[in-house]
């Protein structure tokens, strides 16, 4: 390389950054610096960890009510609610299996009005997040219509 390009600082003050770019930079080095904070992949983990525990209880409380009558259908409901929450179990197991092998745990905390509180510690970093009832039970409501658009997708 020439003199003109090193040492002088004449072409090292020339450099120019997009603020887009100097974001993105900032961000890259924050997590670099941190490995320890989860990334977007072991959130949506710790969400889900949350998330499907309901989901089986929700459909276990509705196999209950549906095996106490006395409807015509009543075999078929209970078949399908077997292989929905066999299902429903199955991504549990590989959540929580993932969840294990990155080392991160999800405590419940407490409960404070309309909002959920749960702990999760990940490699050492410890974090606090809260759901909103509501919040939670829209989730629950749209991945529960993906389950059962998974379990009767070969029937259609």
């Amino acid at each position: 390389m020439s003199k003109k390009l090193t040492g002088n600082g004449r072409w090292e003050s020339s450099r120019m950054m997009l603020p887009e770019h100097r974001t993105q930079y900032i961000e890259r080095q924050d997590d670099a610096a941190n490995p320890r904070v989860p990334s977007k992949e072991e959130l949506e983990l710790i969400r889900d960890s949350v998330l499907l525990p309901m989901i089986l209880s929700i459909a276990e409380k509705n196999r209950q009510e549906v095996e106490r009558t006395s409807y015509t259908f009543k075999p078929v409901f209970l078949k399908a609610m077997l292989i929905f929450m066999d299902v429903v179990s199955q991504d549990l197991a590989r959540v929580k299996r993932e969840l294990k092998q990155r080392n991160i745990k999800v405590i419940e905390d407490e409960q404070v009005d309309l909002v959920m509180y749960f702990r999760f510690i990940c490699r050492g970093y410890e974090e606090r997040f809260g759901m909103i009832r509501e919040v939670v039970r829209a989730e629950i409501s749209v991945r529960i219509t993906q389950y059962i658009r998974e379990v009767f997708k070969p029937l259609a």
